[in-house]
């Protein structure tokens, strides 16, 4: 099924404001729907229920990022659309704590890759990091929800470390970045 109200370069926030296709707010919650889609690959690849089954939440929060994003704080439905909150931003904190007690210390940079798995979990991360930037260019134009950035900081933290945590499990060495 196609409506083909977007023909013309614009589409429908939440609350039927019509807006640019490019404008700073789908693009902002154009690249959440990317990182959600780029950790459903990682999700597809995973065989470790330690990684898969927080990830699918995260998952599901994504979209609720994504509906935060997409609708107004203020106006019409903007009350009824989830909202990411400071409780997800502080379960992201607790979940990276987890696993960095089970990893070594970092004494170098290193490259993103080894195991697919993990070279799934970086792709993610880096789109976690453009998704972060694509809302702080928002959050400079319009008023957002001021949790989704530190929200999106916490999980590309998140996103590092669950793909070093991947390495370990598969038993696959982290390369350290050489110059």
């Amino acid at each position: 099924m196609y409506t083909r109200g977007g023909d013309k370069g614009e589409t429908s926030l939440y609350g039927a404001a019509r807006v640019a296709k490019d404008s700073l707010r789908v693009e902002a919650y154009g690249t959440i729907d990317e990182l959600n889609s780029s950790i459903g690959v990682a999700v597809a690849v995973c065989v470790h229920k330690e990684i898969s089954k927080p990830l699918k939440r995260i998952q599901a929060e994504l979209f609720a990022a994504g509906a935060d994003l997409a609708t107004a704080l203020a106006g019409k439905g903007g009350a009824r659309v989830p909202r990411i909150g400071r409780k997800d931003t502080e379960r992201l904190e607790r979940m990276v704590d987890e696993l960095q007690e089970k990893l070594p210390r970092l004494t170098s940079f290193i490259l993103p890759g080894g195991s697919q798995l993990s070279a799934s979990l970086h792709l993610s991360r880096a789109v976690c990091r453009r998704a972060e930037r694509r809302v702080v260019a928002l959050g400079r134009a319009e008023k957002i929800n001021p949790e989704m950035i530190p929200y999106l900081n916490r999980l590309s933290t998140y996103l590092f470390n669950a793909a070093r945590y991947a390495n370990a499990l598969e038993g696959v060495k982290d390369e350290a970045w050489k110059r």
